[in-house]
């Protein structure tokens, strides 16, 4: 069940919806949306539930440039302070006494958080990434991997094969250049936003249970001091 949640205590506000788990596990994720839509999108509402039914309590939210212009993607100049919005997000989900904490979202979301991740990497334990956009469509020379090689959190990507934004081959090798841990979850057939016909009604469940797997099968941090 998903209530609504705002934090206005901090620049950025923090404006969504609160997932909570019927078994928390201790672990919280964040989740956000890609550069055309908003929180309430079917595929993060329905991603949302699933993590949530695994155990995890989840806060979905409206980047700040969505909150600034209800329609049409992200202006140029907007990638820091939407950084500063996943930051926020993370560090109040931390405020609710979660052991973990996780960060990720759909495409423009998700791209977001591993750029956060990999200038601030005690910020979050992992990365949950839905249709990473490697490069916009018909452009396979503009690669979005700048930061890969200092991307040491461990990260689960989830990637259709038939996604304009990157083919899965095109993926793997992108891949390669992040030094911490990952994984990529092929969706056969699935396209940028994941939900084709053939994939709505199980993909959710079957990614947050992945994810667990993938997360549980991480080596303990060492902790030193």
């Amino acid at each position: 069940m998903a209530t609504p949640f705002a934090d206005l205590n901090g620049d950025p506000g923090i404006h969504g919806w609160l997932h909570v788990p019927a078994r928390p596990t201790g672990k919280g994720i964040v989740l956000t949306h890609g550069a055309g839509a908003d929180c309430q999108s079917k595929l993060l509402v329905e991603m949302c539930d699933a993590l949530a039914d695994a155990g995890f309590s989840v806060l979905r939210f409206d980047l700040p440039f969505r909150r600034e212009r209800p329609h049409g993607p992200p202006s140029p100049g907007s990638a820091a302070r939407d950084r500063d919005g996943l930051r926020r997000a993370a560090l109040i989900m931390r405020g609710q006494k979660n052991s973990q904490v996780f960060l990720g979202g759909h495409s423009y979301g998700g791209r977001q958080a591993t750029m956060l991740a990999s200038e601030e990497p005690e910020l979050a334990d992992g990365l949950l990434l839905l249709s990473y956009p490697l490069h916009p469509p018909r452009k396979p020379n503009q690669l979005r991997t700048g930061h890969f090689s200092k991307l040491s959190t461990p990260a689960f990507f989830v990637h259709g094969t038939r996604d304009p934004f990157g083919t899965t081959a095109e993926m793997n090798s992108a891949l390669e250049l992040i030094p911490g841990p990952h994984a990529m979850r092929e969706v056969v057939g699935a396209g940028h936003d994941l939900l084709g016909k053939k994939t709505a009604n199980e993909l959710p469940s079957r990614v947050a249970s992945e994810f667990a797997m993938f997360l549980k099968a991480l080596p303990k941090k060492t902790r030193t001091g």
